[in-house]
């Protein structure tokens, strides 16, 4: 018997939840291929490492970028190896529901669901992230209170205040947590001449990147390529010059969440300072960012208890009572 899947379709990650099993599947979103045969050398996590280490003819892509499909063949080829590695095959064809940013455009959402269909789902549904992750952090969405929730993924950040099953505002940026790494990387370049890659770029960022000043803050030694003489060449960094450097970033992702708190009704404002915003997605682990929304909101933003799981969790309890739940997919609340 086919098992329902609920996939979390991130830019950064993709996460795979089965029925009546929990999470199965976490692996970067990225793909790695032969160029000249055009054939799939890895997938997941063994295609993150090679990013910045392989020959010219090796490639590995994100088939995502800002939340939007940029290959849809790739992302057809990744799903389709995703639905196999949790034993989807042509005798056990499951109902799909896959997590897409709020913002997808119809031309990316008929890409999304028919690369799910050829690679082997019966049926395949969309939910948006921010409806997911709220459902997943345990919010009383279906009642007449403001529930808000700000979504920071690899590529986009959404705030959405849901209340009585429904987003009543909501506030979508294509910008995240591959936006602060770049950041950092042009901020290296431009002030040290230091060429670094994407992973060197992303443990900066866990290391000592931060939105907001915080207490025991440290240095971190830097090690690229010096782009003049092409040799090795260590700096060091501190967290008040990458807070600096990823200033841009995240006073977009800033912005964008005062400009949906902006849109509440009266009523639902009230509920948003006795409830509080929760913060989930992997870019909200970002040192400072729940004390600085909170400043700049003036309403408490608490992170959520499992902010990397918490889309895909809330796409799994929709797949657990699929038929009870079905309203909640994008179609169906057009």
């Amino acid at each position: 018997m086919a098992r329902d899947l609920a996939i979390d379709l991130g830019t950064a990650n993709t996460l795979v939840y089965a029925r009546g099993e929990g999470i199965v599947l976490n692996e970067p979103s990225v793909i790695a291929l032969n160029s000249r045969t055009n054939e799939v050398l890895a997938m997941g996590r063994d295609a993150w490492k090679m990013i910045g280490r392989t020959p010219s003819y090796i490639v590995a892509v994100r088939p995502l970028r800002q939340g939007a499909i940029t290959d849809f063949e790739v992302t057809q080829e990744m799903i389709r190896l995703l639905l196999k590695r949790v034993g989807v095959n042509r005798f056990n064809r499951p109902r799909v529901v896959i997590c897409v940013p709020s913002a997808i455009t119809a031309v990316e959402k008929r890409a999304v669901t028919e690369a799910a269909r050829k690679a082997g789902a019966t049926e395949a549904q969309l939910i948006e992230q921010p409806m997911a992750a709220a459902i997943g952090a345990g919010l009383r969405i279906n009642e007449p209170m403001a529930n808000m929730v700000i979504d920071i993924g690899g590529g986009t950040s959404e705030t959405a205040l849901i209340s009585l099953g429904g987003i009543v505002a909501l506030q979508a940026v294509r910008v995240g947590s591959f936006d602060i790494d770049a950041a950092i990387i042009t901020h290296i370049r431009r002030e040290y001449g230091i060429a670094i890659g994407e992973q060197t770029a992303e443990e900066i960022k866990i290391l000592i990147g931060s939105a907001y000043p915080t207490p025991d803050e440290v240095r971190a030694e830097v090690r690229g390529r010096e782009l003049m003489s092409g040799l090795p060449k260590t700096v060091i960094l501190s967290a008040a010059e990458v807070r600096n450097a990823i200033a841009e970033p995240v006073n977009t992702m800033v912005d964008s969440v005062l400009s949906c708190v902006a849109e509440a009704p009266p009523e639902l404002a009230q509920d948003l300072i006795e409830r509080g915003i929760f913060l989930v997605g992997g870019g909200s682990l970002l040192k400072g960012l729940d004390l600085r929304l909170t400043e700049e909101t003036e309403v408490p933003v608490r992170l959520v208890r499992q902010p990397l799981e918490s889309v895909v969790l809330g796409a799994g309890r929709v797949i657990e009572s699929y038929e009870e739940l079905r309203d909640m997919f994008m179609e169906a609340r057009r």
